[in-house]
């Protein structure tokens, strides 16, 4: 498995602004940018740093992995950026994700609910790395219902109920199923099945900061990357969680 850090981030439009008020902007993010810079000074392009010339007074409240696409949250006032990460502390932020994985899962839903860690010692310049962890990891949950399935992978639709790094990707690697593309949690087939992580978070509500109103937005990913001609219907948030 690939453990050095190799980026070359896609060019303009990205990310692109999907809302935006006086309070929050709404951006996709593509697979292949950071969220925001990284310490060495070949990872400062990211997605933080191009909206900040267009917006100055810009706050990160949540990332996701460089290879991860989708949505993301950020604020445009103090008061925001504080009341943004308090829905996500307190998981009142709803986030659903959708990943290819190798294989078909069986039961075809269900819920992960093993604690996850980092890597302990990994060698300098190394990308981290997370695993499970039952002797001093952190609580994480991952609820999925399996949309799409053929004979070798499955389409699955995910809601992470904790927000632990690369929370996702171990889980499913866990459950036997990686995500295809993933250059750290699956094997090189399956690395080489998907032209990048096929992960990509479709869907973020959260409430706005100052009105209080509940603000859902949706974002299909790119179905030529997922191999997929349609998007299956997703399921609700409650059906998500009887499961």
């Amino acid at each position: 498995m690939s453990t050095a850090i190799s980026y070359l981030p896609p060019g303009a439009p990205w990310p692109k602004i999907i809302y935006q008020d006086k309070d929050v902007l709404v951006v996709e993010k593509p697979s292949g940018l950071l969220s925001n810079p990284g310490r060495a000074p070949g990872l400062q392009d990211s997605a933080e740093n191009r909206l900040a010339t267009q917006f100055p007074q810009l706050y990160l409240i949540h990332r996701l992995d460089m290879a991860t696409s989708g949505l993301m949250v950020f604020a445009l006032r103090r008061k925001a950026e504080a009341a943004l990460k308090q829905q996500f502390a307190s998981r009142t932020i709803d986030k659903t994700y959708l990943a290819r994985v190798a294989g078909v899962p069986m039961p075809a839903a269900g819920c992960i609910d093993v604690p996850l860690g980092p890597v302990p010692d990994l060698p300098a310049g190394s990308v981290p790395r997370h695993q499970v962890c039952f002797t001093g990891g952190k609580a994480a949950v991952t609820c999925y219902h399996t949309l799409w399935h053929n004979n070798d992978s499955a389409l699955l639709q995910l809601k992470p109920i904790t927000g632990r790094s690369h929370q996702l990707r171990v889980h499913l690697s866990h459950l036997g199923h990686p995500i295809l593309g993933d250059a750290i949690y699956a094997d090189p087939a399956q690395q080489q099945a998907a032209p990048r992580l096929l992960l990509h978070a479709t869907k973020l509500a959260f409430f706005q900061p100052y009105s209080g109103e509940r603000l859902e937005f949706f974002c299909p990913p790119d179905l030529a990357d997922f191999g997929i001609e349609t998007l299956p219907a997703l399921i609700s948030d409650e059906k998500m969680l009887e499961l």
